[in-house]
């Protein structure tokens, strides 16, 4: 899982679409596309769009619910807690060795 997590972490691109969800989740792909043209001057296909979603909801980073003929992407930070908890040791307040 960790190294799903550190692939999809691993591209630009999918940061940038991570960034997209955390200030507005729930957004379809058109939304995603259109953010990422928009803010970030990447203008990539909406087919690549989705492969980098997939990576994504393969590291477990977002979740996808139909709703209707719309498909909407979330973010999930539970992995990210995971990974974080792994290496801070009890009782150590964060950023302190």
């Amino acid at each position: 899982m960790a190294e799903d997590l550190f692939k999809a972490l691993s591209d630009p691109t999918r940061r940038h679409i991570l960034d997209e969800l955390v200030e507005r989740d729930g957004q379809t792909l058109f939304e995603i596309c259109t953010r990422l043209v928009s803010k970030h001057g990447l203008s990539l296909t909406r087919q690549a769009i989705s492969q980098h979603l997939a990576v994504l909801e393969s590291a477990g980073l977002v979740r996808s619910r139909r709703q209707g003929r719309y498909k909407f992407h979330d973010l999930n930070t539970e992995p990210l807690e995971h990974i974080v908890n792994r290496w801070l040791r009890p009782g150590t307040p964060e950023g302190t060795s």
